[in-house]
């Protein structure tokens, strides 16, 4: 069963909300930079793996110039971080389209 969280990133001024899949690994993940509220990224696992799988190098550069980079390996222990709190799945999927709308993509 997928869950949603945020949490802080104090020394970046970050606030992370991710979409983890049932083995705690992010499926899709939005940063937004709390001084302006302007989104920094907005990956999906399902289109890196696809990238991976089907294109080159420089087109996962170019995705990950556009939307940033997917954190990677299992998110335990968010619960710990500063300010973390579950999210609804409705509150992470309108950040998401509003994110991924900013940084030029279809959501």
């Amino acid at each position: 069963m997928a869950t949603w969280f945020r949490t802080y990133y104090e020394d970046e001024d970050l606030w992370l909300y991710f979409e983890a899949d049932d083995e705690g690994w992010a499926a899709r993940q939005v940063e937004v930079r709390g001084q302006d509220s302007r989104p920094v990224t907005a990956a999906s696992s399902e289109e890196v793996l696809h990238l991976r799988d089907h294109a080159d190098l420089a087109a996962m550069g170019r995705y990950e110039r556009q939307y940033g980079v997917l954190a990677e390996g299992p998110l335990d222990g968010w619960q710990d971080q500063p300010q973390a709190a579950e999210i609804s799945a409705e509150e992470f999927e309108r950040l998401w389209v509003e994110a991924r709308r900013a940084l030029g993509g279809s959501a």
